[in-house]
């Protein structure tokens, strides 16, 4: 692990030794800048009881610019685009290198349990959100059946 910060191998050793709640990281063929992650839908939520993948990778400037994660698993939420990108301001425009990869996963998970459709990403969810609610929590909840269980 020559070459690697020691702020990566430190996080990397925190999120094996403390997990956070829902959210398991391991690393794609042991290495210390991509991983594969799976979320649990958070409870209370359309997404609840489903098992979410996404990817991480951590660019060569890390710490210094954000993560750069996106969901594997289809999701049906305004803030996360047919292509999994997810729009959240941490990893973007207000990143700061005080924020951590466990920061991040827990934002995100947050981000489930509060879609914000006046930001969107995907904007015909947005609209449909907007729009009627109750149903796109319906379509998100069937879409976490469909593609997350």
């Amino acid at each position: 692990m020559a070459g690697v910060p020691k702020r990566i191998l430190k996080e990397i050793e925190r999120l094996h030794n403390d997990p956070a709640p829902g959210i398991d990281v391991t690393p794609v063929n042991d290495s210390i800048r991509y991983f594969q992650v799976v979320m649990a839908g958070p409870s209370q939520s359309p997404y609840q009881g489903g098992q979410f993948k996404l990817e991480l990778f951590l660019p060569e400037d890390y710490p210094m610019s954000p993560p750069k994660v996106r969901f594997m698993t289809k999701m049906y939420h305004p803030n996360i685009d047919k292509l999994g990108r997810i729009c959240l301001d941490i990893l973007k425009d207000k990143w700061s290198p005080a924020l951590q990869i466990r920061t991040v996963l827990l934002s995100i998970q947050a981000l489930l349990s509060a879609p914000n459709p006046d930001d969107p990403l995907a904007n015909d969810v947005a609209e449909q959100w907007k729009a009627n609610e109750k149903r796109a929590i319906q379509t998100a909840s069937e879409w976490t059946k469909k593609y997350a269980m």
